[in-house]
């Protein structure tokens, strides 16, 4: 629908986080309940998730087609046939744009293609596929429910149905050889995937995974097998024609996300559900009701980690807000993590010329043309290069 009159419109750009998992991996420190731990239905679950969504039209911003949705976790194909039906509602209610990108994540273990089949009829058009890994004994050791031979059963049916599949890998995981590495890298180009995101294993503290290896189970992970690992991923998946586009990131031409790249490229997107992380100018969250300093160009919000709070039609939420040099600072930052860099205008309006000049001195940044950007070992330093951007001059 469109916005009548005058009234600011919503962002195009809309994440929703359901809460729900089936276990708890090792890794894993997101927001997210166990389906016996759920104090809800799972209708009542979409039902709250549809109202916050549409909640917002009552705080003076008409809503508007979406070009983007992206329904995250948690893992929401835990949610059965009434994640289609989410996702219809929120099309039916809010609307999708002509050509509209539309993403659910997906678990193996719960992902078949009865389901698939459900999604697409909904108007998904793409699923990202939590597999981490082809080989039984890495995911045994992450804790994931599914084993390799489901992992390549629920691609198969993504694809079967024309959906967009994406496939998420991860390495640097104790005990991981790089042959192991290479090899689910394969099988996921084997799958028909036009989408690879490859990480490293991130040790979270709090996480089961992090206690087991304070008790010396397991090795700690070791960033420079990482990062031969990443490097060596990013060989294998050019020669079979997908192009880095983000740090961790790659596509065949035209699939790259569109939904991640509007979070890389500065774009307002709208977030629901417990645990969510928006983001909007200053402006449309002004009115929206936010309480926001006059000095803000930028506010960014998180919606209680609880499900309680989290579900309610004007939920409690943790605010920051960025100053107009910061927002440029932090514009920069996230538009380095794209292969194409950020252009000159922007580095010079953000004050980082001088910044981004000492870091090419140390090889991590580079010009090209009229851009600033990562060079390889930027890539894998790109913590330091992000933290000397925001620190600014």
């Amino acid at each position: 629908m469109s916005s009548p009159g005058d009234i600011p419109a919503l962002p195009e750009h809309l994440y929703v986080h359901v809460p729900l998992c089936r276990t708890k991996c090792a890794y894993c420190d997101f927001f997210s309940v166990s389906e016996a731990d759920l104090p809800l239905t799972i209708d009542a679950l979409t039902g709250a998730l549809v109202e916050q969504t549409l909640a917002w039209a009552e705080r003076g911003l008409a809503l508007r087609p979406l070009q983007t949705l992206y329904v995250g976790g948690g893992t929401p194909s835990m949610l059965g046939p009434a994640l289609a039906g989410l996702v219809d509602a929120i099309g039916t209610h809010v609307g999708f744009a002509p050509g509209a990108e539309v993403t659910v994540e997906a678990n193996p273990d719960s992902l078949d293609d009865s389901l698939v089949a459900l999604l697409a009829e909904a108007g998904v058009t793409r699923v990202s596929l939590g597999v981490q890994s082809f080989h039984d004994d890495v995911l045994h050791l992450l804790g994931r429910a599914h084993d390799a031979t489901r992992a390549l059963a629920a691609a198969r049916s993504v694809r079967d149905w024309n959906l967009d599949l994406s496939v998420d890998l991860m390495c640097g995981i104790p005990g991981q050889s790089m042959g192991s590495w290479l090899s689910s890298v394969e099988l996921a180009i084997g799958t028909g995937a036009g989408h690879v995101s490859v990480y490293p294993l991130s040790l979270e503290s709090g996480t089961p995974l992090a206690a087991e290896v304070l008790l010396g189970r397991f090795a700690e992970p070791d960033p420079d097998i990482a990062a031969d690992m990443m490097i060596a991923a990013g060989e294998l998946l050019a020669l079979e024609g997908f192009k880095r586009y983000e740090i961790a990131n790659y596509a065949k031409p035209g699939a790259e996300s569109r939904h991640n790249t509007a979070y890389w490229t500065g774009k307002e997107y709208l977030a629901v559900g417990p645990g969510a992380h928006g983001m909007l100018s200053a402006d449309t969250a002004r009115t929206a009701g936010f309480i926001v300093p006059a000095e803000a160009a930028r506010v960014r919000y998180a919606i209680a980690c609880e499900l309680q709070s989290g579900l309610q039609l004007v939920p409690r939420v943790d605010v920051e807000t960025l100053t107009a040099d910061e927002t440029m600072r932090e514009d920069v930052m996230l538009g380095l993590r794209l292969t194409r860099g950020v252009p000159d205008a922007l580095v010079e309006r953000a004050g980082v010329s001088g910044v981004l000049g000492r870091l090419e001195g140390t090889g991590l940044v580079e010009r090209a043309g009229s851009h600033w950007r990562l060079t390889e070992g930027g890539w894998l330093l790109g913590n330091e290069v992000f933290g000397e951007v925001w620190a600014g001059e």
